[in-house]
Formats: structure tokens, sequence, C-alpha cells
């Protein structure tokens, strides 16, 4: 029987539907943390809401196999320290969201129309009504940063406001966006033009302390900012030190610690509310019921679509990640050490289109080695903006019919004047490498050691390469020659037995005269 733990204030529902289907389920909200997992340290399943699973807690139990974070957010759990120990953690996407978003409005509307010092003069005996003079939120602009769940339902909430959206979320696609009403656009024009902005962002290496001063400078003077989704990702000193200045009104309802005591923002909030977004019987009750229905799910049908620390999601065949990372690491190779890229253009077709933030990862390795493919696409995205190198992903048109296949384009220079990219796929289950650059129909495997060398198309060029390697008994295993007629350049790669040296190539680069002459290795 496996055993469940259960360390939170969560509905009941989910204990007594465990229990119904065999479990051992231990519900207990009012003992710590770390006393309850010591007495129930052969656990199999940890299920929480807000509390903090750390390393030292994860040691505890040794049984351990899933973590549910009966919420969306989990930035409260060492993930990363949990994949180490082959721990699932999912988390119940969309639980919570509609309490959230409600809350959201509710903060809008007391802030703009007074409704707590309002209440509370009232209360004394006061008529301070010139006082507590209000504005509407009909007409104005809010701008809402991440459109997940919660920020959808958000846009949804505001509508009867009739109010102009503006929205910045990478993973939104324009389709998606304009059937809710929201202008995509930049954080930076969010905070120049926003009345009221809502932050709905996780809290990771790449977001934390992005709200910082020189968004809040850009803020229309009495904007409001309202933070109902992680503390980390905003700057308190900035905002503590612009605050007058702009008559920015801020409403809190995240801290770095859900705890009772001294809260750091309690100088600069105009609203804070003790974590109160999911707190609501509805979302209580819907969260229980996920949790428990994706831990049933996870043991019993092996559905693992909501854990959030897998290198891999379903359904995605890992050979694609494998080519992303050669077309990205070939791609770079044929630019040259001189030519770092500065912008990253992707196309996915057939099925992987849904897969594109998995290939961000060996994208980013395949050109910078310093990166480590195993990360996640978060971390992906924060190098790569770190590094200064723009990442698009284009539209598609599958009428092309290339199947389960990829582009991968670099492009260098401030014109974005030079570039260098390659389709690929998988056949008979092998990588296949199918165009580099402008040389189509190229078919190449790429695993072991190929020369690639670009030149003027003339005859004899193939012959003179195979001579300089055979003086150097350097074996041929195969070789490939696509054209480009256009341009009235000729491609031949060629799989060696071993490495070519750096002096053979340079060798072969003034016999043919070649324009591109390069080695390049994969040894999967």
């Amino acid at each position: 029987m496996r055993k469940v733990l259960i360390p939170t204030k969560l509905d009941k529902f989910a204990a007594t539907m465990l229990s119904d289907r065999g479990y051992n389920v231990v519900l207990d909200g009012a003992t710590p943390l770390a006393d309850l997992v010591k007495a129930n340290s052969d656990a199999e399943v940890l299920i929480v809401r807000s509390e903090k699973i750390t390393p030292e807690i994860i040691d505890l139990l040794p049984q351990l196999k899933l973590i549910v974070r009966a919420g969306a957010g989990f930035n409260t759990i060492d993930i990363k320290y949990a994949r180490k120990h082959d721990i699932d953690v999912m988390n119940t996407p969309g639980a919570n969201s509609n309490a959230v978003a409600e809350e959201v409005v509710a903060m809008m509307l007391a802030a703009s129309r007074h409704l707590i010092p309002a209440d509370i003069s009232t209360r004394k005996g006061d008529w301070e009504k010139s006082k507590f003079m209000g504005r509407e939120l009909t007409g104005k602009t809010v701008g809402i940063l991440g459109l997940g769940h919660i920020g959808q339902l958000l846009v949804k909430r505001l509508a009867g406001f009739e109010m102009k959206v503006l929205g910045y979320d990478p993973m939104l696609s324009p389709a998606l966006a304009d059937k809710l009403g929201v202008e995509l656009t930049t954080v930076d024009r969010i905070f120049a033009e926003s009345d009221f902005v809502s932050l709905h962002i996780p809290e990771n290496d790449e977001t934390r302390g992005m709200v910082n001063r020189r968004l809040f400078e850009m803020m229309k003077p009495g904007a409001m900012l309202i933070n109902c989704a992680r503390a980390g990702i905003l700057n308190e000193e900035d905002l503590r030190a612009v605050k007058a200045e702009k008559k920015i009104v801020f409403c809190n309802d995240v801290y770095a610690k859900d705890a009772a005591g001294e809260k750091s923002v309690a100088d600069i909030a105009d609203i804070m509310l003790p974590h109160l977004g999911a707190n609501t019987h509805e979302a209580n009750f819907v969260a229980a019921k996920r949790a428990a229905e994706q831990t049933i799910a996870y043991f019993e049908q092996g559905i693992t679509n909501c854990v959030v620390n897998k290198a891999l999601p379903d359904g995605l065949d890992g050979k694609y990640q494998k080519l992303a990372y050669v077309l990205a690491s070939l791609t770079n190779a044929y630019l040259g050490k001189d030519n770092n890229p500065n912008r990253i253009e992707t196309s996915f077709y057939g099925e992987l289109a849904k897969y594109a933030k998995w290939m961000t990862p060996p994208i980013a390795a395949g050109i910078a080695a310093e990166f480590a493919a195993d990360q996640g696409p978060a971390d992906a995205e924060h190098f790569l903006a770190e590094t200064g190198i723009e990442l698009v992903n284009r539209e598609v048109d599958n009428t092309k019919h290339y199947g389960e296949a990829m582009s991968i384009d670099l492009f260098v220079g401030g014109n974005l004047i030079y570039k260098a990219g390659a389709r690929g796929t998988i056949t008979e289950n092998n990588l296949m490498i199918s165009r580099l650059n402008d040389f189509d129909q190229l078919y190449l495997e790429p695993s072991g050691h190929h020369l690639f060398v670009e030149y003027k198309d003339e005859p004899g060029v193939i012959g003179r390469i195979a001579g300089i390697l055979g003086e150097k008994n350097i074996n041929i295993i195969d070789i490939r020659a696509p054209q480009d007629l256009k341009s009235g350049l000729s491609l031949t790669v060629v799989k060696t037995n071993v490495e070519v040296p750096d002096m053979l190539i340079q060798k072969i680069r003034e016999a043919v005269k070649a324009s591109k002459a390069f080695q390049f290795t994969y040894l999967p």
C-alpha cells in the first residue's frame, strides 16, 4: 500500500479519493513539516501547497517517487534536486487560475476606489468623501506579463470593463492572442503605456528581479502594479526608490516566505494580502481533486503529462533533440569561428511544432559549448537572451510535406547580412541532414568524422581532395557532393575514419581554392 503524505491544509476530498483507491493517506496541516516527514519517512508521494520542499526534506523521504504541487507555481520545490533522485514533480495547472484572476480584479477595484481606507474611515464616524476620489477601470489600458491560465482568465474577467489589453508572453501564438483580444507587445511598452500592470510570470533564473527600476521609471504617473505571481520577480528596493516620484500604486499578495511576521513591502504596498490568490473554497477543492486524480493516473496508468522536471515531454522522441543539436552545431561550424550568431530562426514541421520549446536547450548547446543540453527550456532561453541572441520560431507551411522535420538558421551581423542554415529529420531511426545552406538533397547521416569543402564548381575537385587524404592514409567511408546551381558552388562532404588534422584541411583549402573547409565530428 503506497503512503501519501499531505502536510498541508488541503481539501479533504484528495485524502478521501486516494483512500478509496487503497492508498494510505496521512493528512496533517498542523504538525511542522520536518517533524511530519520524519514520522512518515516511508511516504512515496508528497502532496503540498506552498510548503518549501528542500533537499533536506527530500533526503528524509528515501522512498519518495512523486511530489505533487496542488497549484500551478512550483518554485518552492527544488525540482533539480528531485530530478537527480529520480523523483517526478507535478503541478496542477489551472486549478487556482480563476481564483487568482478574480483576486486581481478585486485589487484593481479596491485600490482604484480606495475601498479599504474608506471603510476604515467611515467606521470611525468620518465622512471623507472628497478624500477618496477614485478612478474607473473602463476604457483604461491594462498590461499583463504572462498569458498562461491565469493571464488568459484575467483577460476574460476584464472584458466587461472595455479595457485595452497589452500582453507579453513569448510562448503565446499570435492567433490565440487575437482570439483573446490581446495585443502582444514588449515588456517595455507594457510598462510605458499601461494604467494597470499585472504580473503572472513564474520565478526562475530568467525572471528573478526582472521587474526593476528601469521598468518602474517608464510607468505612467499614478499607474498601478499588481503582483499575485511571485515575490522574487520584483525588485523591492527599486520600487521603493521611485514609487513616490511616479505615484505608483502597488498591490501585493506574494512574499518571500508565507508566514506571520513583518513584511518587507509593508512601507510600499498600498494593498497587501496574506497570499490569498488561491484561497477560495472552489480553488482548494479543484486543486485537491486534481492532485488526487493525477497521483492515481501516474501510478495506475503511467500518465506523466503534468510532470514539470522531466527532461523529455510525453510524445517526443529524444532523437529529435539530438537532431536539433546537430543542425545547430553544424550550421555554427559552417559560419566559422569568427562569425558569432545574434539571431536564431527555427521551423518545426508536423507534430514537432508543439515541442518547439524543448528544442531550445540542444540548439543553445549546439552553438555554445558552455551550455549543457540537459538543462531546461527556461534555462536555455535565459542563456540565449543573456548572450544577446534572439530566438524566433517561424510559422511553417506543412503543405511542403516535410513530415516531422526541422530547419535551423543562424544569422550574423547588425543587419542580419549573413546566414547559414540546415534542415533535417529522422529516417529509419537515424538522424538525417537533408540540406545545408543552399545545398539541397544532401541526405547525410551525421555520425562520425566529416570534412566539408565548399568551392567553385569545376571538374576534378573531388579527386584532388581524395588524393590529399590518401597521401596521409586517411580512409574515405562515404562522399556526398550536392550543388547549388544558382551560385555555381559545390559542396563535398567526406566521411573519414579519423579526424582530419587542421594542417591538412588548410592544404585542401588551398589546393581547391575552397571558400569553406572545416571538420565536423558528431559521436553520439
